[in-house]
């Protein structure tokens, strides 16, 4: 806001004045680098103050020159105080002499020529039979001469989670107490107090038997005619105050009461609507919270909202006192004390003195209030919405709320106790996994579930090591997929180490179809030995099964061992393209021969792949031998046989991989439930569009009518000339003059896409065309809509909740101490990063 007004300096002279403009009929808003005074009908009052001027000849000039009533009004003053650099400001009170004196002598320490003056018009003394914004009062007791009914007192039905009575361990010396403060608590806990009780005292608690005689006992009615809410406790009852009876007065947050059984929330905020700024509502005396950590928790936001923080000067089990952390340095007065109601859980505030009259020094980037507790409550929803949530995110989250900048070892500590609270202890977690995969079971009989243990000294426990799972409507939906699969692992980012392992088949539409999981000590070769076989000897005996994977030792022994089912002619296994790449290019470190490389693996025919080989001889030839030396069918696409149908590289299981990163930092639980939810989404939508398809008679999948249209159009401008019509023997000609020869019969064209594909290439398109031969006969049956309907028409049936899981008779299982991560703070990386990771400003490698 800016005035326009004289200037008078204090050095000019003792009678000198200074211009102060005060704002009244408005409110005070509080932003993070201003403090402003805002309202519909806010008026100004400039006034001349003598530099001597002292705080009761001020409050008397401002009476008098607002007309504001004296007798029913009180006035608090607030000075628009500045900071060192003058572009931010904090709100200065104003309350004696001293302050007054500061704030006048800003004229000479700071470039400020008028000084802003604040002031809050608050009401001497609660009218009885007062209501005020929906609320009827609860006290009539007068608090510093300000109106109750002035704060939002009722209850929220704002969710805050339960937290717990003890502080997080960044705050453990706060929860346990301050040794400088232990006078003050001796102080707190002795001397004539008085029971928080309602028989036999004068009544605070304004009762409205009659306004609640139609509710049905929604509220708990007031039985005695008194309750003493004063500051004194009897020393028989230190440590907690008598039951009380009372009842809270409808809130605007509750639009039905009717559908409560009682007006005490299950969870507490102090305000409808948070703001960076000072809050004008404030804690009251007689205020009721559901928990001591409920109430922990409003004081944590009000301090941070009002910028303020606070030290504990006593936490027990049944009683709590905070103070200004400034009290000393600044005498500021707010403290807060709460004790337990008998034989209740619930926490009632007895004493209360407020507002902060501290100002900071300077400005703060994060808040010791807001600690990783708190941050956890802030996110959870975060969290459930979004597992893979990063760090950066967390902090720019708080920020936004609050307008701090925490750390992130905080965040990261936020992170996991929002993860613990949501999906359940890590360690607990093994011990419940076989109870989770009964339950599976249970509803869906047909999954299959493979456990690996190992027995220790400890009786009737087992060391976990394994678990293999795969569920029925997988199962039975590979049969109608295509005879691939892609087999890839990646980390627990827990607080357990280890791998999961997956395999992904190929629908009919090119879209990856999950079907087996395993949790693993790690990636070796008795592992993935393991994985295979359960495979093999459970799932799917399919012969020709083509298994796509990255060069792994463990792997490539496994793919190797007769006796697990995998080898040639029962299997062939091929090696992700990505990956043989990037494996040339961390030997060679050659970006020409690198692109050389995939142009060889991803050519068609073995003209093509020998002309590409050619050239990376002539510019290396070590490189050309270290090629020859690997099987060619494994990595080069012209050397298949049409193992592949087309998948050159591990991209459908690694696409599912980032589907389940963030469920990697879960416990093993929530792990397994997450990939039962994601198939079960999975089928539902892709049963809905093979069914939709079905209803519309499309013989095809949209992936191969794509591919087909586009092959139709390609056709038509191609030259064909017949050789022999029983066989079925062409000569075809491309526009760009390219020719290949093509035999119907055998369904072969030599430019080797009809075969690699498994549906015709545009030549064997022109062919039919010129014959009038339905070319659609020459597509796999996997790519048919029924094939695709019939991929995804199993049903997963819902498991139980966790209390109706069946119990599990066998051993505990735990997970082995040597699998825990070590210290706290960001996992480190176990990944090698390489050219293949995609990097900001470069460009993503391109096969």
């Amino acid at each position: 806001m800016v005035a326009s007004s004289s200037f008078s300096s204090l050095d000019s002279g003792s009678n000198m004045s200074i211009t102060v403009i005060c704002y009244y009929n408005g409110q005070i808003v509080r932003t993070k680098i201003d403090v402003e005074y805002e309202g519909s009908e806010t008026f100004i009052a400039p006034l001349k103050i003598p530099v001597e001027c002292t705080f009761q000849q001020l409050i008397d000039m401002i009476y008098s020159k607002t007309t504001i009533d004296k007798q029913r009004f009180k006035l608090v003053l607030i000075c628009k105080y500045p900071l060192r650099n003058g572009y931010r400001f904090q709100p200065f009170p104003v309350r004696d002499d001293s302050s007054v004196r500061e704030m006048l002598n800003l004229v000479n320490t700071t470039t400020i020529e008028e000084i802003e003056l604040y002031i809050k018009v608050v009401r001497v003394k609660a009218q009885l039979n007062q209501s005020v914004g929906g609320h009827v009062d609860l006290f009539v007791r007068d608090y510093y001469n300000v109106a109750q009914s002035d704060y939002g007192c009722g209850p929220s039905t704002d969710a805050v989670p339960d937290t717990g009575p003890n502080g997080d361990d960044e705050d453990s010396a706060d929860e346990e107490g301050n040794d400088e403060y232990d006078e003050d608590v001796n102080d707190e806990c002795d001397g004539d107090d008085e029971d928080v009780d309602v028989d036999g005292h004068a009544s605070s608690f304004r009762t409205f038997n009659q306004v609640l005689e139609n509710e049905q006992g929604i509220y708990v009615l007031a039985q005695a005619p008194s309750c003493d809410v004063s500051n004194h406790l009897d020393d028989e009852t230190l440590d907690e105050s008598s039951p009380v009876n009372y009842h809270l007065p409808p809130t605007p947050q509750f639009q039905h009461v009717e559908n409560l059984d009682n007006v005490v929330a299950s969870c507490w905020t102090p305000w409808v609507q948070r703001t960076t700024g000072y809050s004008s509502r404030e804690f009251v005396i007689g205020q009721v919270f559901n928990s001591k950590s409920d109430l922990q928790e409003a004081a944590k936001i009000y301090s941070i909202t009002a910028h303020q923080e606070y030290v504990v000067v006593a936490s027990l089990k049944k009683l709590l006192v905070l103070r200004c952390n400034k009290a000393e340095e600044c005498h500021c007065p707010w403290k807060l004390r709460a004790m337990v109601v008998k034989d209740t859980s619930l926490f009632v505030i007895n004493k209360y003195t407020g507002l902060h009259t501290c100002v900071n020094r300077c400005l703060n980037r994060d808040h010791h209030q807001l600690d990783s507790k708190l941050v956890a409550s802030h996110i959870k929803a975060l969290i459930k919405a979004q597992f893979t949530l990063s760090t950066a995110a967390i902090q720019a989250s708080v920020m936004e709320k609050w307008g701090y900048q925490i750390s992130y070892k905080k965040a990261l500590d936020g992170k996991h106790k929002a993860i613990k609270q949501l999906f359940g202890d890590f360690f607990q977690s093994y011990t419940k996994l076989p109870r989770l995969f009964l339950a599976i079971e249970q509803a869906n009989p047909g999954c299959i579930v493979i456990w690996k243990t190992r027995e220790i000294n400890m009786p009737n426990t087992e060391i976990f090591q394994r678990v293999f799972w795969s569920f029925k409507p997988s199962i039975e939906g590979f049969q109608h997929c295509r005879p691939v699969i892609s087999i890839d692992g990646t980390h627990l980012y827990g607080k357990y180490k280890g791998k999961l392992l997956i395999a992904m088949g190929c629908d009919g539409n090119n879209q990856l179809f999950p079907l087996a999981f395993a949790i693993t000590e790690g990636e070796n070769t008795d592992s993935w030995g393991w994985f295979l076989a359960c495979i093999r000897n459970t799932m799917t005996q399919r012969m020709g099964i083509c298994v796509i994977s990255d060069r792994h030792p463990g792997i490539m022994a496994a793919m190797s061992d007769p006796h697990l089912g995998w080898a040639a002619p029962s299997a062939y296994h091929r090696i992700c393209m990505r990956h043989f790449a990037r494996n040339f290019m961390t030997r060679f470190k050659d970006n020409i021969l690198k692109n050389l490389v995939c142009r060889a693996a991803l050519a068609s025919t073995e003209h093509k792949f020998n002309k590409h080989m050619n050239t990376i001889g002539r510019i290396n030839f070590e490189a050309l031998q270290w090629l020859e030396a690997i099987p060619l069918q494994l990595w080069a696409l012209s050397h298949d046989g049409g193992r592949r149908y087309g998948l050159v590289t591990t991209n459908i299981s690694e696409v599912f991989n980032s589907v389940l990163k963030g469920a990697c930092s879960l416990p093993v639980t929530a792990l397994v439930q997450l990939t039962f939810f994601r198939l079960n989404g999975y089928f539902v939508a892709r049963r809905e569009l093979g069914a939709n398809r079905l209803a519309s008679a499309e013989r095809f999948t949209p992936y191969v009518d794509a591919q087909i249209q586009a092959r139709v159009v390609k056709a038509g401008s191609m030259e064909i000339v017949l050789y022999d019509h029983v066989q079925g023997l062409f000569h075809v000609k491309s526009r760009r003059g390219r020719t290949h020869r093509l035999n119907l019969h055998e369904k072969k064209c030599t430019c080797g896409k009809t075969l690699i594909y498994g549906f015709p290439c545009s030549h064997m398109i022109a062919a039919c065309q010129h014959r009038c031969v339905d070319f659609l006969l020459f597509v796999e049956g996997y790519y048919t809509t029924q094939s695709y309907y019939d991929t995804w028409a199993s049903l997963f049936h819902p498991i139980f909740n966790e209390d109706e899981w069946p119990l599990y008779g066998g051993s505990t299982i735990v997970p082995l101490d040597s699998m825990q991560r070590m210290g706290s703070g960001r996992p480190r990386s176990t990944r090698l990063h390489n050219e293949m990771d995609v990097r900001e400003g470069k460009t993503p490698i391109t096969f």
